[in-house]
């Protein structure tokens, strides 16, 4: 493995992005809030599943998280004090209603009123996600996103949030990588809920498809003077070689990964020309699903990590195309075995720039997890801050190029329950001690903070 080199530069300005540019940190609700029986909240498939899979890294789960719920105020003083301006975090589905639909938590909605009241009354504007991966186990145990009823439920949802929060909340994002939701949680079953196969995840792909472009009509219809928009998953995508086999596998997981999600909402449909499986979602369709999948929105999310590498494998059904792994390509990597590619994230801009029906484009997440030690009081993470500025040259190469990118969002505020990988893997700007719940301030941290006061 490559040692990741750890030299900093310091010749990137804020101002270089201009005065308009959104600088700001992204969160979740399971990931931060806790809380998760407070207040008459309702279980989510994320309490569901942490309680039963052994795929947790340690068995974590979102129980008490950062206990956000409790320390609100805390953080987003927190976040005044490094200069951060905009604030991405999503409502949790269960808080609101519990049953997942008809009867409303007064409670939940008392406490993301408070949330956004005191991100605004503290100069921070709140962009808000409706879905994060949340679901309420009582719909889960419905059908869930394989339910077309979700529609209804998902519908119901959206409308409840715009009238709650609509007055304060002027951006929006309705689905937080659907690619990721359905393809971890209904097709690998390594996320929740855990289901496996095509017969989860087809009906899945359909059904958040249309919930994406409903999710927006609603806050069209509902809140004056918004901004909506929706984020999705992407990566640079790379043949293994030049071989004819590796070249079609890495064009056959760029159509699932980068493609499914956004063509349909462009009207472009799905992608089924590239990846024959996915004529298969042909039979959860009626009659205007075509048309009723498609939404122009104000802006588009896109969340860039890493590149990953693809070579042709006989052994995967389907797809027949398989990942190489970054710790097998003697390449940097992160703690996430990602590698370590900043050049990815500019191809990302392009590759959305070249569709003609996207208005404008925000990154809605980027960050990397490192083996942060706490030591004598202050976290030293120079690999993080390398990572950060060598990702924001290209986005700032984009940028001068041409490209639309108009904002860029930190993933994370701070240490969070991450998934799959439970509290090991840390992304965050600020560091959590989970036993404590100390926050402090990483160097990468106060390099921000430096950026943003420039």
């Amino acid at each position: 493995m490559r040692k990741i080199p750890t030299s900093l530069p310091i010749d990137l300005k804020k101002t270089d992005f201009g005065n308009h540019f959104v600088w700001g940190v992204s969160t979740a609700a399971y990931q931060i809030e806790g809380a998760y029986e407070k207040d008459d909240k309702g279980m989510s498939i994320w309490d569901n599943f942490t309680a039963k899979s052994k795929t947790i890294f340690g068995r974590h789960h979102g129980q008490v998280a950062c206990d956000f719920y409790h320390r609100y105020r805390e953080d987003i003083l927190l976040m005044k004090s490094m200069h951060i301006k905009n604030f991405r975090f999503s409502i949790s589905w269960p808080r609101l209603i519990p049953n997942g639909h008809s009867e409303v938590n007064r409670a939940g909605v008392d406490f993301y009123n408070r949330v956004i009241d005191f991100c605004l009354e503290c100069g921070i504007t709140p962009w808000v996600t409706l879905y994060h991966w949340d679901l309420p186990q009582a719909l889960e145990a419905k059908g869930g996103w394989t339910n077309r009823d979700i529609l209804g439920w998902f519908g119901e949802y959206a409308r409840l949030c715009a009238r709650c929060f609509g007055d304060r909340v002027k951006h929006w994002m309705v689905l937080n990588e659907p690619m990721v939701f359905t393809g971890a949680g209904y097709f690998l079953g390594v996320h929740a809920p855990g289901r496996r196969g095509l017969k989860s995840f087809l009906p899945a792909v359909h059904h958040a498809t249309l919930c994406q472009a409903l999710g927006g009509r609603i806050l069209r219809e509902e809140v004056k003077r918004s901004s909506i928009g929706t984020t999705f998953s992407c990566s640079q995508i790379s043949p293994y070689s030049e071989n004819e086999k590796d070249l079609i596998a890495a064009k056959k997981a760029d159509t699932l990964l980068n493609r499914l999600f956004i063509e349909p909402t462009l009207g472009l449909g799905y992608p089924s020309e590239n990846l024959k499986v996915l004529k298969r979602l042909e039979r959860y369709q009626q009659p205007n699903d075509l048309k009723d999948m498609i939404f122009t929105f104000d802006f588009i999310g896109i969340q860039n990590y890493t590149r990953e590498v693809v070579k042709h494998s006989y052994r995967v059904p389907y797809l027949r195309a398989k990942i190489v792994k970054a710790s097998e390509r003697d390449v940097p990597i992160t703690l996430m075995d990602w590698e370590v590619y900043p050049p990815s994230i500019y191809e990302m801009i392009a590759k959305f720039n070249a569709y003609p029906g996207i208005k404008k484009i925000m990154i809605t997440e980027n960050g990397a997890a490192f083996e942060d030690k706490l030591k004598n009081g202050s976290v030293d993470d120079p690999k993080r801050v390398n990572y950060l500025q060598d990702y924001l040259k290209q986005v700032l190469k984009a940028k001068n190029e041409g490209l639309e990118v108009s904002g860029y969002f930190a993933w994370t505020f701070m240490d969070n329950f991450e998934w799959a990988e439970g509290y090991h893997s840390r992304f965050g700007l600020v560091y959590v001690d989970f036993t404590t719940q100390e926050r402090i301030i990483k160097k990468s941290g106060k390099w921000f903070r430096a950026f943003l006061r420039s």
